[in-house]
């Protein structure tokens, strides 16, 4: 049996049962979940260095905003601040 000891998405344990595969999994409190996600993190951009494919780039994106939520900061407010120091530092 293999142990994965990180953030997946919300389908995953039912796609691994419907193959027929044992899947147990937790769901956390916020608090609890951000130290997975920033590991979940490293690893999606580990993956597009790796790879250089767009849909590893959505996966940094979906990490990037569900830290966000739990930080309490808008991807709007993200893109903002994106901007201001774009226009600071080039």
């Amino acid at each position: 049996m293999k142990i994965y000891n990180k953030a997946v998405r919300d389908r995953i344990p039912e796609i691994i049962t419907s193959r027929g595969e044992v899947c147990n999994y937790e769901s956390l409190p916020d608090d609890e979940f951000l130290p997975f996600l920033q590991m979940k993190l490293l690893e999606e951009s580990n993956e597009y260095i790796e790879s250089e494919d767009a849909e590893e780039l959505a996966d940094l994106l979906e990490t990037i905003s569900r830290i966000a939520e739990i930080e309490g900061i808008s991807m709007e407010k993200l893109d903002e601040i994106r901007k201001e120091k774009s226009k600071i530092a080039g």
